[in-house]
């Protein structure tokens, strides 16, 4: 009896909506929080670096993703161009960047709605959410990727919205108010996020097994997917610093802790808080959060599933459900470790350690890239990243920095990071490496 593999039922248009979703919610939270470390320029500056990181890297990603369609992802692609060593550590890496995540979203959700219903105590809301997308990701890919598309619309719609209210309030001045309150090296303590602006896109290789003719929808998925956020990072950005300085999207009035809302701090700025506007945006943000959250939990799936099913990890995590075909043991595996992770209460560190886990994913991958180029020139490659080597070597170096920076200025979680990789190698040395032998 075969195997039972993956369903096949996502379009371009699906991997558009998973690529702009997994990320939205960076859109929403998160970055503001980079404001405080490097003010305006300091944010900028990082946030200019990681769009050319973030481009270079998406195109470079985007080849391998196309001659290798496979849910692993990066992992994949490490493992048949370096080995299965350090394809194992690509693999973890990309596996803490999709478990740590989503309980910082999950965080930030039930603290929304924590709001509205204060009597529920967020943690409630939080492990709620957890539950139903799970369930959801378990009920089909189809009908995960409808919803992702639907809500991740929303949030665009919602951003647009935003900017077309703010910025014909916007001044330059503004942006010119206290820019560099650390000094330079404000830029590098903001690095990681600039990072949040673009966290998960690389996710859009991990459904690449479920795509419908995943040469042509992996690329137009990507393309559109990395153009898109782009513009809305830089006119979020822009819309909202330009409001009344960075000061304002950061601390609420009257108050010294740095906010999870900037967005609403700067519309009050505009209009008042009664305003339908103010409540849509309040609204629909939510929406942003719970795509991202459900975009990245679907993309995490796929990842830990290849992982266990190439005998990386305990081979149960590779298993399809029969009826649904979709990697259940891995979606409730990655659930668990996730809300005890939100337990923690350490949002701000776990956004880091997620993005510890994405730039050693980087760079493995680019290290991937050229290996494969040299061992394998002859594979059918359907896209090529343009202007080679120049797209993969940027992402490369600008990736290496960025891990180099944020160690120096997170060096206990680096060691959590590094901690964390290591004892999951010496489990696969172990356990693992002689039974796959």
């Amino acid at each position: 009896m075969s195997e039972i593999g993956l369903k096949k039922a996502l379009s371009p248009l699906m991997l558009w909506g998973l690529g702009v979703g997994y990320v939205i919610s960076g859109m929403y939270f998160g970055w503001n929080l980079g404001l405080a470390e490097g003010g305006t320029y300091g944010l900028a500056i990082a946030t200019v670096f990681i769009i050319v990181m973030y481009v270079t890297f998406t195109f470079s990603y985007t080849e391998m993703a196309c001659a290798i369609p496979k849910a692993g992802g990066a992992f994949e692609y490490a493992n048949r161009g370096l080995g299965k060593h350090l394809g194992f550590v690509a693999g973890i890496a990309q596996n803490i960047e999709f478990i740590f995540a989503p309980p910082a979203i999950a965080a930030a959700i039930g603290a929304y709605l924590n709001l509205v219903y204060p009597a529920i105590d967020l943690m409630v809301f939080a492990i709620g959410a957890y539950l139903i997308f799970t369930v959801i990701n378990i009920l089909g890919v189809k009908l995960a990727a409808s919803f992702e598309l639907v809500v991740t619309v929303l949030a665009v719609i919602e951003l647009l919205i935003f900017a077309g209210v703010t910025l014909p309030e916007f001044e330059m001045s503004n942006l010119e108010m206290n820019p560099l309150p650390n000094g330079f090296q404000g830029v590098f303590a903001a690095i990681p996020f600039a990072i949040w602006f673009f966290l998960a896109i690389e996710g859009v290789a991990n459904v690449a097994e479920e795509a419908i003719d995943p040469q042509r929808s992996i690329l137009i998925g990507f393309g559109s997917a990395i153009v898109t956020l782009v513009i809305l990072c830089i006119l979020t950005f822009t819309a909202a610093v330009g409001v009344a300085g960075w000061e304002a999207v950061v601390y609420p009035e009257g108050s010294d802790v740095a906010s999870d809302s900037p967005l609403p701090l700067a519309l009050s700025q505009v209009v008042d808080s009664g305003h339908f506007l103010y409540k849509l945006l309040v609204g629909i943000g939510l929406l942003g959060l719970i795509a991202s959250f459900h975009g990245i939990i679907l993309a995490g799936g796929r990842a830990t599933f290849e992982f266990g099913r190439r005998g990386y990890a305990p081979n149960y995590l590779g298993k399809v459900q029969p009826k649904f075909r979709t990697p259940t043991n891995a979606l409730i595996f990655n659930t668990l470790i996730g809300i005890v992770a939100m337990f923690t209460g350490a949002t701000g560190e776990i956004i880091t350690i997620a993005c510890f886990g994405a730039l050693a994913l980087y760079i493995v991958s680019m290290f991937s890239f050229f290996a494969l180029r040299k061992k394998e020139p002859a594979m059918e490659r359907p896209f090529k990243v343009p202007m080679f080597p120049v797209f993969p070597m940027t992402a490369l170096i600008i990736a290496s920095i960025a891990l180099i920076a944020m160690a120096y200025y997170n060096p206990m979680l680096a060691a959590i990071f590094f901690g964390i990789v290591a004892l999951s190698y010496l489990y696969f040395l172990l356990f693992l490496n002689k039974k796959m032998q």
